[in-house]
């Protein structure tokens, strides 16, 4: 019985996705919004991409990175350099860009997820800024100047790739390979003492995590005209850092509505670029003051729609005490 209820209700949240595809599609198809609002569209699109990405390997393993925006990099020229120098269509872009990215997380990953809490980050940190100085100084991709980028990015690909990205790692998240992430972030010690593979579980997350982001990286180049080695700084790690602590650690749910709201905010702000990261910084405090624990928590949307029934126990006397 509860596996049927669980398999209505993901039928019905991809029915109500689709639903949400279409009435978008149709609304950019006829017109009835300007272009900058498509584009705000498809920006919120890539970020839920890329917080989804991070809270698996943050938020459900526990691994603190804030290399993200070398992830993001590495897709974005990778993809690049196969529609525009080799010719190729979006979608090899899209899975050259993911490939990439998951070779470059497997390669930081392997000797550096020995690492623990700021160690990690530092490396990781580091990672981004050599992948950044790295295409700074190769000319084939146009160096500091940036690189020309065709614009090929539509809403269709936009949530294709989102819908693909929750989907593949909610399911990892429920898995056994999931369970044996989360116990990492609970107590690494322990889950070690269990017999499981810490680090290749580390991996694992880190490669699936880097692979989303590459394809959020090949969106993004494809939506921008131009991609930059400075638009992939530290800031841009930061920026998907917030959706996913804001949003809540181990929520997924809260990592999208994060990435929905702060996109939004920071696109109505851009009228006022003297207070904008003023405002900004000024909601992630409150927020920080009265939710520490992100916006969700570790809970998902869908758990604050289930009926919380009393549980049956024995035989009930007048003070509403069970009968032992």
């Amino acid at each position: 019985m509860i596996k049927l209820k669980q398999t209505k209700g993901f039928w019905l949240s991809i029915l109500f996705a689709f639903a949400l595809f279409t009435i978008v599609q149709i609304v950019i198809s006829s017109a009835l919004i300007n272009f900058y609002i498509v584009n705000i569209i498809m920006t919120m699109g890539i970020y839920i991409i890329l917080a989804v990405s991070l809270h698996l390997i943050i938020g459900i393993t526990g691994q603190f990175s804030i290399g993200h925006a070398g992830f993001l990099a590495v897709g974005a020229y990778t993809s690049a350099v196969f529609t525009m120098k080799l010719g190729q269509p979006l979608l090899i872009g899209l899975i050259a860009g993911g490939l990439a990215a998951a070779i470059a997380g497997m390669l930081i990953g392997i000797p550096s997820l020995r690492l623990k809490g700021d160690y990690l980050a530092i490396a990781t940190l580091g990672f981004g800024e050599i992948v950044r100085i790295t295409f700074f100084n190769i000319d084939y991709i146009g160096g500091p100047s940036g690189m020309m980028v065709s614009q090929l990015t539509t809403w269709p690909w936009v949530f294709g790739c989102m819908l693909l990205t929750i989907l593949v790692i909610r399911n990892f998240t429920n898995s056994t390979h999931g369970r044996a992430c989360i116990s990492v972030r609970e107590d690494e010690i322990a889950a070690d003492a269990m017999g499981i593979n810490t680090t290749y579980y580390k991996v694992v997350a880190f490669l699936i995590g880097s692979f989303f982001a590459g394809v959020g990286g090949a969106l993004w180049a494809h939506n921008f005209y131009i991609i930059q080695p400075s638009q992939f700084g530290f800031l841009k790690s930061f920026d998907i850092l917030i959706f996913v602590v804001l949003g809540g650690l181990g929520s997924m749910s809260g990592a999208v509505i994060a990435a929905i709201l702060l996109t939004l905010v920071s696109m109505l702000l851009t009228e006022y670029p003297e207070t904008r990261m003023v405002i900004y910084s000024l909601i992630l405090i409150i927020t920080m003051l009265y939710r520490p624990r992100g916006l969700l928590g570790t809970k998902e949307v869908t758990s604050l729609f289930t009926n919380r029934r009393n549980k049956k126990g024995g035989p009930k006397d007048g003070n509403t005490h069970t009968v032992a």
